[in-house]
């Protein structure tokens, strides 16, 4: 995707405030990467190197990646991790994979095995302590695919630990509201591309006139389709939200989709624990 369509890289920067969070953990620096799409059009090679160098250069304690490495066909993640072995953190790198990343019935394996071969540890309703016992990890399976299914792994923590959850689409922010999510770090939405400012989302405007145009001539209307296709909460588009009593992030992605972005950059996010 030219830079014009896609738009200058954004490293955000957050603070989030943990409940219980151990001293030891306090100011542990994340970094979020989301929706590479990777397949020659969506993700330049140079935005890529960008992202990663961004990631590299903030130093991080883990690198969390939230799914969508590739579009449909799987083959070009092995070009990817190509680039990706050379992301760098104190604690590794762990990830989930998206909805496009289980597009053919054999991608899932493909992709999987791409990133788990440079050393990337692939979460699919697993736990992982990579910063102790204290702070788990908890990765999904992504929510349009016959594995998501939340609740054996989430019965499996004490409700007093403090978790971080990393689940591709933020439409499950709405089910997992039955468990403690100190923060959930999601992706799938692309922050919706085109942004009209002091509204949100254009996808969300879109999805507000399904409710009002007549629907034999809601084809007409270009797009629509898509994004009411994509997720059903576009408030929780891009950025942090609090749902519940639980708190989510989530990553406006670095790829590009047609027709471009607009008001919504691609994004490396950088992610301070800190005690509350």
């Amino acid at each position: 995707m030219h830079w014009i369509l896609s738009g200058p890289l954004s490293v955000e920067n957050v603070k989030v405030a943990i409940a219980s969070l151990p001293t030891s953990l306090h100011k542990t620096k994340l970094v979020q990467l989301s929706d590479l799409h990777y397949d020659g059009l969506r993700l330049s090679d140079e935005l890529l190197a960008q992202a990663i160098a961004a990631s590299n250069q903030l130093e991080p304690d883990l690198v969390l990646l939230t799914g969508d490495y590739v579009t449909d066909d799987p083959t070009p993640i092995h070009k990817l991790v190509r680039s990706l072995k050379h992301l760098e953190s104190r604690f590794g790198v762990y990830a989930v994979l998206g909805n496009h990343d289980n597009y053919y019935r054999h991608s899932k394996q493909e992709v999987q095995n791409a990133l788990t071969n440079i050393g990337i540890r692939v979460l699919e309703n697993e736990i992982a302590y990579p910063l102790g016992k204290a702070l788990p990890i908890v990765g999904l399976a992504d929510f349009w695919s016959p594995e998501f299914n939340p609740a054996p792994v989430m019965n499996q923590l004490d409700p007093n630990t403090p978790r971080i959850v990393l689940s591709h689409n933020p439409d499950t922010a709405e089910i997992l509201q039955q468990w403690r999510v100190d923060l959930q770090l999601s992706g799938h939405t692309h922050g919706g591309q085109v942004v009209i400012p002091g509204f949100g989302p254009a996808a969300g405007l879109l999805q507000h006139l399904r409710d009002i145009i007549p629907q034999p001539m809601q084809p007409l209307v270009p797009f629509m389709k898509e994004c009411n296709k994509v997720v059903q909460h576009w408030e929780w588009a891009s950025g942090w939200h609090q749902v519940g009593k639980n708190q989510m992030y989530v990553n406006r992605g670095l790829g590009t989709y047609f027709p471009g972005r607009l008001f919504c950059p691609p994004e490396v996010t950088a992610i301070t624990l800190v005690s509350q």
